[in-house]
């Protein structure tokens, strides 16, 4: 932050800060003559702004009813809504400054939320996450419960599967008396089986110096239960290395819970003392030491292949995101694991049957099977190149299938499939859908194609037909030519002629 402030200082700018830090440090140095929005008064980050372009200072940090869940916003990715379902939390731990900038616990109502994901539901939003500084602790303010509330939203969902829910972080302590409920909730067609669960430390003497509220057999007991009970479950956790206390004994006993479970993902991070908190007045592990463990037990997670036996399987998959690379969209199996197909754009936001290729360590590559949901309309469908269901997108149009072992043409190709792309539901001609295409394809690019597929078919005749034959048909192909090349011969001809005429008459004007 202090990097930020510097900057905009010297440029002479105007500065809004918003966010926990100045909610919960209010006095710091650092925030001396610049404006501040409070966490929940983010609705008035526009009043904010123009008051501070007019040379004033305004600071508004005062807590006041749940911000609205409709505020007007552009999402990052039109796919995905983060619905928040409470702020504030319900926990103490000594080392956190959410509880200073968010406040106790504060809870929407069932009804609210669910009338806004009917909403988002109907701006084609197709992964709605819940957010929360606790989920588990959700509705304990109001006289509800978590399970109540997912139920109800998941009554709302497409029931193809078409909008998916992904659930927020959730610490142990509030969970534990619905793990049942929760695994009803996490087995729904509608619901990604993953889950984040922090663990912090697996020393319980470290969690009872962070103030966590629950032992380390507490988290086991909410792990082994939801493996047990949701086929495919994935559980991310959280563990910070160095806390004020920590011996060799405490981090042994966290490294040895983590190559236990062996999780996919588990965020590590240093301790940090934030100001104003409990534990920034504990005695601090030395941070050589620190740093050391932080090294260690993230070498030891790096070392793990939690995808190993996913490879050959067929898995659905929700695809809303590009890769970086520019090449691959990503998509999430119910257990949310992310895997990386090559397919057109215009699958974005559609549901799609992949096969596993290969495995990586944080992900894995699939190959594109069949589509299950409708085309997105925000698409031009013209990137729809091939029929899914049929074969994997082909780099050059007339290239044999590679998934096919009988020479046929790709689906790419305007003759294959008597021109129609296979969809869910039936057929649809593409002589209908890309008038365009079809109207800009020229003669020669025709004949080309034909002569390469007939190329392709004399080749495979030729290895039916035996050593001896090819000798005689290829002698013979050197004394003749086939009906394409002559007319591709023809054509250049032409062309050639043609030229030189419009040469002659140009030079006698």
């Amino acid at each position: 932050m202090d990097t930020l402030l510097t900057k905009g200082r010297s440029s002479k700018k105007s500065l809004v800060v918003a966010g926990c830090v100045p909610q919960g440090s209010r006095d710091l140095k650092e925030l001396e003559g610049v404006s501040i929005v409070g966490v929940q008064q983010i609705d008035r980050v526009v009043e904010v702004v123009e008051e501070t372009l007019k040379g004033h200072e305004v600071r508004l940090l005062n807590r006041k009813t749940l911000p609205a869940l409709d505020l007007p916003k552009v999402r990052k990715n039109k796919f995905v809504e983060i619905l928040p379902i409470n702020v504030g939390c319900l926990g103490a731990c000594t080392y956190c400054k959410t509880k200073h900038a968010r406040g106790h616990l504060g809870s929407y109502t069932v009804d609210s939320l669910v009338g806004r994901v009917r909403t988002v539901k109907s701006e084609g939003v197709k992964e709605i996450w819940l957010s929360s500084e606790d989920t588990g602790a959700y509705g304990r303010d109001i006289g509800v419960t978590l399970p109540i509330l997912l139920n109800a939203i998941v009554s709302e969902l497409p029931p193809d599967g078409s909008t998916m829910l992904r659930i927020g972080m959730t610490n142990p302590p509030y969970i534990l008396e619905h793990l049942k409920e929760m695994a009803d909730v996490l087995r729904h067609p509608c619901v990604f089986s993953f889950l984040h669960v922090p663990v912090q430390s697996g020393s319980d003497s470290i969690l009872s110096a962070m103030n966590r509220e629950y032992t380390v057999s507490e988290f086991r007991t909410v792990v082994d239960t939801l493996t047990e009970l949701v086929p495919g479950m994935q559980i991310a956790t959280d563990v910070i290395c160095g806390f004020p206390g920590e011996t060799d004994e405490d981090f042994a006993q966290t490294v040895s819970l983590i190559q236990e479970y062996r999780f996919s993902q588990v965020h590590i991070s240093q301790f940090y003392p934030r100001p104003g908190t409990p534990a920034a007045r504990m005695k601090k592990v030395p941070s050589a030491v620190v740093k050391k463990r932080s090294r260690e037990l993230t070498s030891i997670f790096e070392a793990f292949t939690p995808y190993n036996g996913m490879e050959g399987r067929v898995e659905r998959i929700w695809i809303n995101e590009i890769a970086t690379d520019g090449i691959h969209l990503v998509g999430h199996t119910k257990g949310y694991v992310q895997v990386l197909v090559i397919a057109p754009r215009s699958l974005m936001g559609m549901s799609a049957i992949v096969k596993i290729t290969s495995v990586g360590r944080w992900s894995v590559f699939g190959e594109l099977i069949e589509t299950l949901n409708q085309i997105n309309d925000d698409i031009p469908l013209k990137e729809e190149k091939f029929s899914p269901a049929k074969c994997s997108p082909c780099s050059v149009p007339g290239e044999i299938c590679a998934c096919s072992t009988e020479p046929e043409t790709c689906a790419c190709e305007p003759q294959s499939c008597e021109g129609k792309i296979s969809m869910e539901g039936g057929s649809v001609s593409r002589k209908d859908i890309l008038p365009e295409d079809q109207n800009s394809q020229s003669l020669f690019k025709w004949l080309l194609r034909k002569r390469k597929n007939y190329r392709q078919k004399m080749a495979e005749n030729e290895t039916a037909l035996g050593s001896k034959k090819k000798e005689e048909r290829d002698q013979r192909s050197v004394n003749s030519w086939d009906l394409v090349d002559r007319i591709l011969l023809g054509g250049i001809f032409v062309s050639i002629f043609t030229i030189l005429a419009l040469i002659l008459h140009l030079g006698f004007w």
